[in-house]
C-alpha cells in the first residue's frame, strides 16, 4: 500500500484505522454529498455552536475558537455565493465543510470534531433543516386555507349537489364543500405544529452513541441553536428518526386531502359537469386533439400524493428491521425528507394557484339540482307533521316509487298522489321543492345553511388572525 493511498484514507473523518483504498464504486455508493449538501447552513450553525461549547470546557483556546468560527463563516460565504468547490473525497456535507475549514485555517480545524460524531452531527443538521422547512410549509398551508376561505366567502350564494357514492344526494352550498377541505387543512396545521415540537429536540452532544465524554454543556448548545429541549438519551438521540417518519406521514395525509380535492375538481371541470373552469395557467392541451383542455395541475397533485406516500411507506420499511443506535441504513432518511419537502412545496403552491384562479359556473351547479334530491326533505316534511322518521322515510320512498311509475318528477306529483300515500300531506308540500329552503333548514353547527357557513368562515378567519 502506497503512502499516498494511506494518506487518502486518513483524510476521511473515519480513516485512521484503514490502510486499504476504498473501491471507487463503494465510494460512490457510500457518498451522500449529492443530496445532503442542502444542509450546509445547518451543518455550519451546529459546528459554530459546538466550538463555543468546546471553549467552555477548555478543549480549544479563545484564539482557536475565533479562528474556527471565522473559518466557518468563510465556508458559509462560499456556499451562499455558489463558490464552494466539492472534492472527490467529500463523501458528505460534514466531511466537505471540515475539509474546507482545514484548508482555510489549518491545524485548529482538527479540534472541531472533539467528542462529536457524525451520528449526532447529522441528526442535529436534519432537525435544524426540517425545523426551517416546517416553517415554510406552514406558511404555504396557511396561504392555501386563506384562499379556500376567501372563495367560500365570495361564492356563498352558489348551490350545488352534494354527493355520496358519486350519486347526487342533497343540495349544499358550494362554500360548504370548499370549507370541508379548509377544515382538513386546519387539522394538518395542528399536526404540523405538534410535529414541530418533536423535531425541536437537540441531539448534539450525544456523540456516536454513548454521550459526550468532555462534559460539554448541552443546555448551552440548545440555547445557541434555539432548541427548547435537549434529548434525554444519547442512543435515541443519534438513531431516532421518528421525526422524519412523522414528517413523511404528515405530508402523506396532507397530500391525500389535496388529492381528494383535486379529484373532485377534475370531475367538476369535465363537460359532463361543467361546475368549474380552470385557468389556462394551470391547464394544458393535447398534442393531437385541439379541443382538449386538460387539468394537468390537478392530476399531478393527485399523482404526486402517491409518490409522497410511497416515500413514507418505504422509509418505514427501512426503519422496521434496524437494531438499536445508528446504522448506515439511516442515510436513506435524507433523500426521503428532501424529496417529500420539495413535492409538498409544489403541491401546496400549485393548489393555491388553481383555486385562486378557477371560475365557478353557478348556473351549471344549480342546474344539476333535481327534485329527487329532496326526497329526504319530503320525509322531514312528514316528521314536522308528527310522523316518526322511520315511517316518514318509508312513505317518502313510496312517493319516489310512484313518481317513477308515473314517469314524472317527484315534485310533479299531484296533491292527490301524495295523499294516496299519506293523509299527512297538505298543500304546503309544495314548499319542499325550494332548494334554497332545503339548505337553509340545516341550521345546526356545521351545517350547510348560510348562517352556518358564515359561522365556519368566521371561525377560520379568527384562527388565521391568531
Amino acid at each position: 500500500m502506497s503512502g499516498e493511498s494511506t494518506a487518502k484514507e486518513g483524510s476521511k473523518l473515519w480513516g485512521g484505522r484503514f490502510t486499504g483504498a476504498t473501491d471507487p464504486i463503494m465510494e460512490q455508493f457510500n457518498a451522500s454529498i449529492g443530496y445532503d449538501k442542502r444542509m450546509w447552513k445547518a451543518d455550519i450553525q451546529g459546528s459554530q455552536a459546538y466550538v463555543k461549547a468546546l471553549l467552555r470546557v477548555d478543549l480549544v483556546t479563545a484564539e482557536e475558537m475565533a479562528a474556527i468560527h471565522e473559518g466557518l463563516e468563510r465556508v458559509s460565504g462560499e456556499w451562499a455565493s455558489g463558490k464552494f468547490v466539492l472534492q472527490p473525497g467529500d463523501e458528505d456535507i460534514h466531511t466537505a465543510n471540515e475539509r474546507r475549514l482545514k484548508e482555510l485555517i489549518g491545524a485548529p480545524a482538527g479540534k472541531l470534531h472533539t467528542g462529536r460524531s457524525r451520528n449526532d452531527q447529522v441528526a442535529t443538521d436534519m432537525r435544524i433543516w426540517l425545523r426551517e422547512g416546517i416553517t415554510k410549509l406552514r406558511t404555504f398551508v396557511i396561504d392555501l386555507i386563506k384562499v379556500f376561505v376567501g372563495k367560500a366567502k365570495e361564492d356563498i350564494h352558489i348551490l350545488m349537489p352534494g354527493y355520496t357514492h358519486m350519486q347526487r344526494a342533497q343540495p349544499i352550498r358550494w362554500s360548504h364543500w370548499l370549507l370541508s377541505y379548509a377544515w382538513m387543512l386546519h387539522r394538518d396545521i395542528q399536526r404540523l405544529d405538534e410535529l414541530a415540537v418533536r423535531v425541536n429536540v437537540l441531539p448534539l452532544g450525544s456523540g456516536a452513541l454513548a454521550g459526550n465524554p468532555f462534559n460539554v454543556d448541552r443546555d448551552f448548545l440548545a440555547k445557541e441553536l434555539s432548541f427548547p429541549q435537549v434529548g434525554s438519551n444519547s442512543l435515541d438521540g443519534t438513531s431516532g428518526r421518528d421525526f422524519v417518519a412523522e414528517f413523511l406521514f404528515w405530508a402523506s395525509l396532507t397530500s391525500t386531502h389535496l388529492s381528494k380535492w383535486a379529484e373532485d375538481l377534475i370531475i367538476y371541470s369535465t363537460k359532463e359537469f361543467g361546475f368549474v373552469t380552470l385557468s389556462d395557467a394551470y391547464s394544458t392541451g393535447s398534442s393531437l386533439m385541439p379541443q382538449k383542455k386538460n387539468p394537468d395541475s390537478l392530476e399531478l397533485i393527485r399523482g404526486k400524493a402517491g409518490r409522497v406516500f410511497g416515500r413514507c411507506a418505504g422509509f418505514m420499511m427501512t426503519l422496521k428491521g434496524l437494531p438499536s443506535t445508528y446504522n448506515k441504513d439511516l442515510q436513506e432518511d435524507k433523500e426521503a425528507m428532501f424529496e417529500v419537502y420539495d413535492t409538498m412545496c409544489g403541491i401546496l403552491q400549485v393548489s393555491a394557484g388553481v383555486l385562486s384562479t378557477l371560475k365557478v359556473n353557478s348556473y351549471a351547479c344549480s342546474g344539476a339540482l333535481t327534485p329527487d334530491m329532496l326526497a329526504t326533505d319530503l320525509a322531514y316534511y312528514l316528521v314536522r307533521k308528527g310522523i316518526p322518521f322511520r315511517e316518514a322515510h318509508g312513505l317518502s320512498g313510496v312517493c319516489v316509487s310512484l313518481a317513477e311509475k308515473n314517469e314524472c318528477s317527484l315534485k310533479d306529483l299531484k296533491l292527490a298522489d301524495f295523499k294516496s300515500v299519506s293523509n299527512a300531506f297538505e298543500e304546503d308540500v309544495n314548499k319542499v321543492w325550494d332548494y334554497e329552503h332545503s339548505v337553509e333548514q340545516y341550521q345546526s353547527t356545521g351545517g350547510t345553511s348560510r348562517a352556518c357557513v358564515t359561522e365556519q368562515i368566521s371561525k377560520l378567519e379568527t384562527w388565521l388572525q391568531q
